[in-house]
């Protein structure tokens, strides 16, 4: 009986070896492929970790910088942010912030800078899109309508097509082109949410270039003659 079960261990031992013999060299292979893949996707996700905790400490020197004023500072710490950390939502944050103040202190190339950057950069759409509106309200006040509307013509998120149609609206009307701010206004207060402050603004700029939108959008009542 002993002979007999050493003899089965054997076959399969022999079998083993065989199976070793042929796909062996592939499964170690495979194996290997899927550890380093393992271990690359938990080297990356620790790797986007630390650049976000070391991102958001240098927005909070680019925050301290942009309080205080000190601009020299706020200059270094966003270029600084821009170059190690420009990947990240923090760095697109810090220029928004950057753009805000430079605008405020009158230093509006550097605001348009920090805008571009995010319009051009950013992954984030709704950063992109921030960008981009403030980006051309600078450049309505420069008086530079086509670039102004460049940046405001493109797609667009949900969330922003209704204030991108109001720009729009806003730079036409500056060039005096009323139809075309007319029909860009119409789609704005279209788009916007019946209980939004915004939509009332649209509508007080529709009435100024002879637009009743909310009469527009009433019922004719029936005549007698049509009962």
């Amino acid at each position: 009986m002993a002979k007999h079960l050493d003899l089965e261990e054997q076959e399969q031992l022999a079998d083993l070896k065989h199976f070793w013999n042929r796909y062996g060299s592939a499964i170690s292979w495979a194996l290997i492929v899927i550890f380093s893949s393992i271990a690359a996707w938990n080297g990356y996700h620790y790797w986007q970790r630390s650049q976000a905790a070391q991102a958001a400490v240098m927005y909070d020197e680019v925050e301290r910088a942009a309080v205080a004023g000190d601009m020299p500072k706020l200059d270094r710490s966003l270029a600084d942010m821009q170059e190690r950390y420009g990947r990240t939502a923090y760095a697109e944050q810090a220029a928004l912030l950057a753009a805000r103040v430079y605008h405020d202190k009158g230093n509006l190339d550097a605001s348009k800078g920090a805008l571009a950057w995010v319009a051009a950069k950013a992954s984030d759409e709704g950063y992109q899109s921030i960008a981009k509106l403030r980006l051309s309200g600078i450049l309505i006040e420069a008086k530079a309508y086509e670039d102004a509307l460049q940046q405001v013509s493109g797609s667009m998120p949900k969330a922003f097509v209704a204030l991108a149609a109001d720009r729009r609206g806003d730079i036409l009307a500056a060039q005096g082109k009323k139809a075309e701010a007319k029909a860009q206004y119409q789609t704005a207060y279209k788009e916007f949410d019946e209980r939004s402050e915004y939509r009332r603004l649209v509508e007080v700029k529709l009435n100024a270039l002879g637009v009743d939108p909310v009469g527009a959008t009433k019922v004719a009542p029936i005549s007698e003659s049509q009962k």
